[in-house]
């Protein structure tokens, strides 16, 4: 009894599974994840900074690459993006600093995380002023008043050195000739 039993729930199992057949299917190879690379030149940019993204591993010719980092999407052209890279530009949006992940479409499909942008700050002006010369980086406005005289060229005070020193010229020139007159 017990083999008949046996027997009789295998028979069962057989026909669940022949009822239900289970299908594995793998995705295409031409959208793995593994297969698409993002690279984005330089990889670490201040904000308002443009960068220059490459992708390979696309099939086709168009794409678009984005990011929390970019301003907007970034359109990739190219030639035939399975053997050749696409390329296309993006800029850096103010405000943001980190890392950030670059997501690409192509061929309709997205793949996420394929690159990585690294966003940083920049100071253009020092923190405190240098005691010691400085070169014009510290912020008291010497570079500024330095810039300006030279925009305006010479002024009141310059005249009035170079007026001083023509007279000066005029008087030594008529010394010099009353003094020959009188010798001959």
């Amino acid at each position: 009894m017990r083999r008949g039993s046996l027997t009789l729930r295998g028979i069962a199992g057989a026909a669940v599974l022949a009822a239900f057949p289970v299908t594995v299917t793998a995705p295409a190879y031409a959208h793995e994840q593994d297969k698409v690379h993002a690279t984005v030149t330089p990889s670490s940019a201040a904000a308002g900074a443009d960068v220059e993204i490459s992708v390979t591993g696309c099939d086709g010719t168009t794409g678009s690459a984005g990011s929390g980092a970019f301003e907007g999407d970034a359109k990739l052209t190219g030639r035939d993006g399975d053997k050749y890279a696409l390329n296309g530009s993006a800029k850096i949006r103010g405000g943001v600093s980190g890392s950030y992940d670059v997501t690409v479409v192509c061929d309709g499909h997205p793949h996420q995380g394929v690159g990585t942008v690294r966003v940083v700050q920049h100071r253009t002006e020092p923190v405190s002023p240098v005691r010691a010369g400085g070169g014009g980086a510290a912020r008291d406005g010497t570079a500024q008043l330095a810039a300006q005289a030279e925009e305006a060229g010479p002024g009141t005070w310059h005249a009035v050195i170079g007026l001083v020193l023509a007279g000066v010229a005029a008087v030594a020139v008529a010394f010099r000739s009353v003094r020959r007159r009188r010798s001959e």
